[in-house]
């Protein structure tokens, strides 16, 4: 106890679209001590005392409140935050409500760092690289160079409506598409359509069982509770498919495999936007590719071509859990301000 009372902390925190996660680390090692888990932590679609209360409450879980007087540094990978530039949206959302946070929490860190989650996550990679590319791939997608650990260049990430090509709410789209597609006629059968439909809550009487046909009467039925379903929802909702695809793939079910195919094409095709050179580091981290995702496994030889091999990372915690001991340390190397 009174070793753990006489040590310096970090806090590391991993704010995204679907969930805001916390480490607190050791200042010394980088050791995590904890960990906490909250809502989502976009800084732009998060309203700020909505955003507030998930890093209060990811901070609070992950530091006991014996330690909180020792956290010296708190560094944030936000989605929608940026340093590209002080006054950029984002960054200025994010800082207001993690300074808040920490005020409620009791926590006067010496210093607040605030940066992309792009950024966070390629910090993460093993020895805290500062320079090489990052793919990140889940609800959304995008790719960035990190030169000096900022963000200098991004390709793809312009959400669901624009882009995020590759991404788990193109993948659940392009499922929907296919299901809408054999539905009238225009495309073949897949397995997708029964899949996608009891997902999304059809009847049963408009889905039918394994050994049942899709009669014309059935396929016009099942197409007009479909689109009432898919509307009804956010439109970032139809990521929650993505695994229904991996599954019918796995099946080898060929609108599937397609359909998994393309989007690793595009995934590599938001790479090459940045000039890889071969050899060059490449940080993924994002649920689309875990260690066992097919998606993983059409990517990887995709980029071997160019002479790049993924390092992948869980999220960005780790990373930011690095920055703010990187910032402590700079903060004490040039000494209080004069």
């Amino acid at each position: 106890m009174n070793s753990e009372l006489n040590q310096d902390y970090v806090v590391g925190l991993d704010a995204g679209g679907t969930r805001t996660r916390a480490v607190l680390a050791a200042a010394r090692d980088g050791r995590t001590v904890g960990e906490g888990s909250a809502g989502p932590g976009n800084a732009l679609t998060v309203p700020v005392p909505q955003l507030t209360d998930h890093l209060a409450e990811a901070v609070g879980r992950a530091v006991p409140e014996r330690l909180r007087g020792r956290v010296v540094a708190v560094a944030g990978g936000f989605a929608g935050a940026s340093r590209a530039a002080p006054s950029e949206p984002g960054r200025l959302r994010a800082h207001s409500a993690l300074t808040a946070a920490l005020e409620r929490l009791g926590m006067p860190a010496v210093t607040v760092e605030i940066c992309s989650d792009i950024e966070a996550a390629f910090a993460s990679a093993p020895g805290h690289p500062a320079d090489g590319l990052a793919l990140v791939a889940g609800t959304g997608a995008v790719a960035a160079r990190i030169t000096g650990r900022l963000c200098t260049a991004t390709a793809g990430g312009d959400g669901w409506l624009l882009g995020d090509d590759g991404s788990g709410f193109w993948i659940g789209r392009a499922a929907v598409r296919a299901a809408l597609r054999m539905a009238d006629g225009r495309g073949g059968p897949t397995a997708l359509a029964a899949s996608a439909g009891r997902a999304l809550g059809l009847p049963d009487d408009v889905v039918p069982y394994e050994g049942q046909d899709w009669s014309r009467e059935r396929r016009q039925a099942y197409r007009m509770h479909l689109l009432p379903a898919v509307m009804a929802r956010p439109p970032v909702e139809l990521a929650r498919l993505t695994p229904l695809v991996a599954e019918a793939a796995g099946d080898k079910d060929p609108v599937a495999e397609a359909i998994l195919t393309e989007a690793a094409g595009h995934l590599v095709d938001t790479v090459r936007a940045l000039d890889p050179l071969p050899g060059e580091r490449i940080v993924a981290t994002g649920g689309l590719l875990g260690p066992d995702s097919p998606l993983t496994a059409l990517l990887t030889p995709r980029l071997d071509l160019l002479g790049l091999t993924l390092d992948r990372v869980a999220d960005g915690c780790a990373g930011a859990a690095a920055l703010a001991r990187l910032a402590h340390d700079d903060t004490h190397r040039k000494g209080p301000a004069a």
